[in-house]
């Protein structure tokens, strides 16, 4: 039965993450879920750390949604493209690299 309570809060808690982290998340349900878990996870041993008591109640589910937030960022920041000079590539980068391939040529 505590699997099924833990998936049930990872759903909910995967779902709150990605609503409260802007950007553009392409996750399924299933996907979804397995944030929420592994967020659950982290924020509790996180929790545990600092000192408080997560093991019930609104404290379970905020670490469990803290610790998706915190896996849904460290996702975005090794998944994010980057440009040549270090900064985050945005659609003009995007634009500006397809327009010069065109303006080559077709042989380079």
């Amino acid at each position: 039965m505590w699997l099924i309570q833990f998936a049930i809060l990872g759903l909910v808690a995967g779902a709150l993450a990605r609503l409260l982290h802007p950007g553009r998340d392409p996750m399924n349900w299933l996907w979804t879920m397995l944030l929420g878990m592994g967020g659950a996870v982290v924020g509790g041993w996180i929790g545990g750390f600092l000192g408080f008591n997560v093991d019930e109640g609104v404290a379970r589910w905020a670490s469990a949604v803290v610790g998706a937030l915190l896996l849904l960022a460290v996702y975005h920041m090794a998944t994010t493209r980057r440009t040549p000079e270090g900064r985050v590539a945005t659609n003009d980068d995007y634009k500006r690299a397809v327009f010069n391939d065109l303006s080559h040529g077709p042989n380079g």
